[in-house]
């Protein structure tokens, strides 16, 4: 039996684990299909990363994306992607506009 108590315990702490959202979460706040989220974390729309089948996304990256709708203030490009530059309204007219 674990115990999160336990300072010798391996694994996520349930810290960790309030650090991360999921993808029915992240659905529920843009309302919009659990499909829908999938596609735009393999487009590199939203932050993820994929580890085999999982994908991981911080609270933090997820919340810094929702707040500038998937864009860097100083340079106004999509979250890791250069190449949305001439294309400005992709990736977000989907659910920020």
């Amino acid at each position: 039996m674990s115990d999160f108590n336990d300072p010798n315990q391996t694994g996520p702490q349930p810290a960790a684990r309030n650090n991360r959202m999921s993808v029915p979460d992240i659905a529920a706040r843009l309302a919009i299909g659990r499909q829908a989220v999938y596609e735009m974390l393999e487009q590199g729309i939203l932050p993820g990363i994929r580890l085999g089948r999982r994908w991981i996304i911080t609270r933090h990256a997820y919340e810094t994306w929702e707040k500038t709708c998937g864009m860097n203030a100083p340079a106004l490009e999509p979250v890791g992607h250069s190449d949305f530059t001439s294309a400005p309204d992709r990736g977000r007219s989907m659910v920020c506009q």
